[in-house]
């Protein structure tokens, strides 16, 4: 019997067709559902592809200060959906640095730029950048870069141990990327609600004291990660040492901070957190 079942049975009773999970402790990757089904991941593709910005930050392709958009935006503005631009389209709809305010429109400015400094399609660079040296076979960005990357449980896995312990981006990268980035702004977490401050780093949404969430209550303030409209998640406890990714398709706002939190909570105190 596995530590974990109580957290599985959970699983087995949500409003889906199917789901495939992964949870990583120290002692391993322990799995439930099919791990190779493959799908599109939505707004997890933020994390991925934030990851190969960063990447191109390292190789001195791009800087963070880079200005990219509107005057005053940076590469790390857009990374932290601090730039200024809307959920969708070219118009800023504020000034950079003001407030929060979750853009896809700034993660496709930011391939674009890093597609223009490298002179390579985003979709070849995040592929060399990331997917190769992870072995992600099955994982592959296949349109905006702000939602269209489709992978699997099993390539997912590797990306969590990479977030957990990188070897693609320096530890000092690392580090700035998972605290929080312009970290007074006020702004809204699409579905869940509107939050002061509304804390982000560079890719990944992190939790702070948001109520509610869709983490769960046991997941300390310093969790990092992000989840999809299409009903994925994924997310790093640095302090608990515990991560989890998800993957299924039904809407977030259909059963996300209804069952999510207390499937969260259920790993946790599996492990022992």
């Amino acid at each position: 019997m596995s530590l974990l079942d109580a957290a599985w049975q959970r699983a087995d009773a949500w409003p889906v067709e199917e789901s495939s999970i992964v949870v990583v402790t120290r002692d391993g990757a322990f799995t439930h559902g099919d791990i190779q089904r493959r799908q599109r991941i939505a707004s997890v593709s933020k994390p991925l592809v934030a990851h190969a910005v960063l990447i191109a930050t390292e190789e001195g392709s791009i800087t963070l200060d880079d200005p990219v958009g509107q005057t005053g935006c940076t590469v790390r503005h857009l990374l932290a959906h601090a730039g200024g631009y809307p959920f969708e389209g070219a118009q800023p709809a504020g000034r950079p640095g003001t407030k929060r305010m979750y853009s896809n429109t700034g993660y496709e400015m930011l391939a674009h730029h890093v597609e223009q400094c490298t002179s390579m399609p985003f979709e070849d660079y995040f592929h060399e950048a990331v997917c190769v040296p992870l072995e992600m076979h099955n994982t592959a960005l296949q349109g905006s870069a702000a939602k269209d990357v489709w992978s699997t449980i099993s390539d997912l896995t590797k990306f969590l141990y990479e977030l957990r312990s990188p070897r693609l981006i320096s530890q000092e990268t690392y580090l700035a990327a998972v605290m929080p980035v312009f970290e007074n702004l006020s702004g809204v977490v699409p579905a869940v609600g509107t939050f002061d401050p509304c804390p982000w780093g560079m890719g990944c949404e992190i939790r702070g004291h948001k109520t509610p969430h869709w983490t769960g209550t046991k997941n300390s303030a310093a969790t990092f990660g992000h989840f999809g409209g299409i009903g994925t998640f994924l997310w790093v406890d640095p302090v608990a040492d515990v991560a989890c990714a998800m993957l299924a398709e039904r809407e977030f706002d259909e059963w996300g901070l209804s069952l999510w939190p207390a499937f969260s909570d259920e790993v946790l105190t599996a492990v022992g957190r």
